[in-house]
């Protein structure tokens, strides 16, 4: 093609833009610079300076002057509307959950379809798509979550599922309706092998955390502030070790979530360093929270009981340096919403009861970009290029929609949140948006806020309060994620 042919193709190109974003900031997990945005039909399909010159009708521009231009975020590990077997009731369903993720900056969410023990994984599957139909505001994408990896599970499910676009799932090698033997570990890890799947695990030791418990128990220690006891980093590192003993085995990666402290930080470090493909994630609390926010006057504590629990102010340091030094790849909420004053939330066994019964989880979905904005960039813990590889683009590489989401350029969708770096923010639960009736934020004073977000082009939050529809976020299959891809060392696998 000849130069002027060239131009008139790129003037056809130009004709109509659904959406222009001028003066943009422009930060990726790899680059700072300024630029307009052009978006149509849900893509980004031009990035340059002065796109305005000559684009032809465009439905809206957005003037970003002054404002940051991030790809939208990616919450890869949180629970909505998710089944639980012991009579406690998630506070968000899709509806509540997406929009809660669409004011804080998270367009794309994935939350687990879970498996009960002696159930078919597709019929979790399928059951989880009649749960989220019609209700997501944003993208979302589901893990699995295998506890019964029974033959059929292994041989027919599991495989045709990957094959599917659900090419993610996650082990548990603690609690007892979900927690896999090492056997049960090794033969999923293997298949995940061969299928090209990445697997998660919650990494805590079973044995240590029940004998420990019983111990505290006995001598009538069961205030919520002990769970945080009977959780030890111990039990966290040996278990940590043990997983990551089992993929070198099999050689096939492995992501170890919610990473609490330094102990298990370790077990991640050394396994990078001999070159196994050991990714990391962390969340929140482990920033923010201590060991001493469960030891609250009366049942308050238990606000904050989640696995692993928070540590103390040694263990935040560890995890910041982590985040900084690449250990981490992911930064997730861990979103796992019950309510304090509810029969079917915290207080499900009463406010006497041990620390054992306390469901376990706290809200974050809408809090995570902006509280790891203000802490770690506007603090200058970590630079924005990596605010947005935690955040959003590893997670899109990690399980399978890279480019699609996690990044800004041509051909991705238009996923981006449009930042105010130096507007100042008091969270207050009132103001938030979730089904939750706390934050155990509450108070926390941040530094930048996401003023306007986009989910493929379309304007789901503005100035932190979402103004998407119910049902007009898509499911997204996911791709057998590269990152997932062993090394090639073990044979017979």
């Amino acid at each position: 093609m000849n130069n002027s042919g060239a131009s008139r193709s790129l003037e056809s190109k130009m004709q109509r833009l659904d959406t222009l974003i001028t003066n943009a900031t422009v930060i990726t997990a790899a680059d700072r610079f300024v630029a307009d945005i052009g978006i149509r039909d849900g893509r980004i399909v031009a990035l340059g300076e002065g796109l305005a010159e000559g684009a032809g009708p465009v439905g809206e521009t957005i003037d970003a002057s002054g404002l940051w231009v991030m790809p939208g975020g990616i919450d890869a590990h949180c629970h909505l509307a998710q089944p639980l077997g012991d009579g406690a009731v998630m506070a968000d369903d899709f509806a509540s959950g997406t929009r809660s993720a669409a004011a804080g900056g998270t367009t794309t969410v994935i939350p687990f379809a879970a498996q009960f023990k002696g159930q078919s994984l597709r019929a979790a599957v399928e059951d989880y798509h009649r749960e989220s139909d019609g209700k997501a505001m944003i993208d979302y994408a589901f893990h699995m979550i295998v506890t019964d990896p029974n033959q059929t599970v292994l041989r027919e499910e599991l495989p045709a599922l990957i094959e599917e676009g659900y090419s993610s799932f996650k082990i548990y090698l603690t609690y007892d309706d979900l927690k896999l033997n090492d056997r049960e570990v090794l033969e999923v890890l293997a298949l995940a092998r061969r299928e090209g799947a990445m697997v998660m695990v919650h990494a805590e030791n079973a044995d240590c955390i029940a004998y420990l418990t019983e111990l505290l128990e006995a001598q009538g220690h069961t205030a919520p502030r002990y769970h945080a006891e009977a959780h030890s980093s111990i039990a966290e590192r040996e278990a940590t070790h043990r997983a990551i003993s089992l993929a070198e085995l099999i050689d096939v990666p492995l992501l170890i979530v919610h990473v609490s402290g330094p102990q298990a930080i370790e077990q991640i470090r050394w396994a990078q360093s001999r070159g196994l493909r050991v990714y990391g994630e962390t969340c929140p609390q482990y920033l923010m929270l201590t060991a001493d926010d469960l030891d609250q006057d009366g049942f308050e504590g238990a606000k904050c009981v989640c696995s692993p629990p928070p540590r103390d102010p040694a263990a935040q340091q560890a995890v910041w340096e982590a985040l900084e030094s690449g250990v981490f790849q992911v930064f997730s909420s861990d979103h796992a919403p019950f309510r304090y004053e509810d029969d079917k939330g915290k207080k499900l066994h009463g406010e006497e009861a041990s620390f054992s019964c306390i469901p376990n989880g706290i809200p974050g979905l809408e809090t995570r970009l902006a509280i790891l904005f203000s802490e770690g960039v506007v603090k200058q813990r970590i630079d924005a290029t990596r605010f947005v590889a935690l955040t959003a683009t590893n997670p899109a590489k990690i399980y399978g929609l890279y480019p699609r989401k996690g990044t800004i350029a041509v051909g991705s969708d238009a996923d981006l949140t449009l930042w105010d770096p130096e507007a100042r923010v008091t969270v207050r639960n009132d103001d938030l948006h979730h089904a939750v009736d706390y934050t155990p934020y509450e108070g926390l004073e941040l530094t930048g806020r996401v003023v306007m977000a986009l989910c493929r082009g379309q304007v789901v939050a503005r100035d932190g309060k979402p103004c998407g529809q119910a049902g007009d976020g898509q499911f997204l299959r996911c791709d057998k994620p590269t990152p997932a891809r062993p090394r090639g060392q073990a044979k017979g696998f």
